[in-house]
């Protein structure tokens, strides 16, 4: 059974930086992909970064330039650091990792607040 367990989300300030992390385990057989989404009170959940087994990495348009997606070597922990961060940022992070074989899980999720 695998679980996703999230940490590093907090309060604060807009300009400020967190860094989140999601550390994987269980029986995982192929990771395909990695990543972070975010739901905002009233909208749906959105993607905000993603890395593939292979390297390749996808950002959100509104996060480019201010979030960086990483992974450790082992590639079953996954970070996001975000810096300038907004009001808008403010949501509840959830990790995401997909199998080859297209199975999907998810984190209980960390939230993000940024205050004005």
């Amino acid at each position: 059974q695998v679980q996703l367990v999230e940490s590093g989300g907090g309060l604060v300030q807009a300009g400020g930086s967190l860094r989140l992390s999601c550390a994987a385990s269980g029986i995982i057989l192929s990771i395909n992909g990695m990543g972070w989404y975010r739901q905002a009170p009233g909208k749906q959940r959105e993607l905000v970064a993603r890395i593939t087994s292979g390297g390749s990495i996808n950002y959100a348009d509104s996060v480019k330039g201010r979030f960086t997606i990483s992974r450790d070597n082992v590639k079953t922990t996954v970070y996001l650091q975000m810096n300038s961060l907004k009001p808008e940022d403010t949501a509840v992070y959830y990790c995401n990792l997909r199998t080859w074989s297209s199975e999907v899980y998810w984190g209980k999720g960390t939230q993000v607040t940024v205050s004005s």
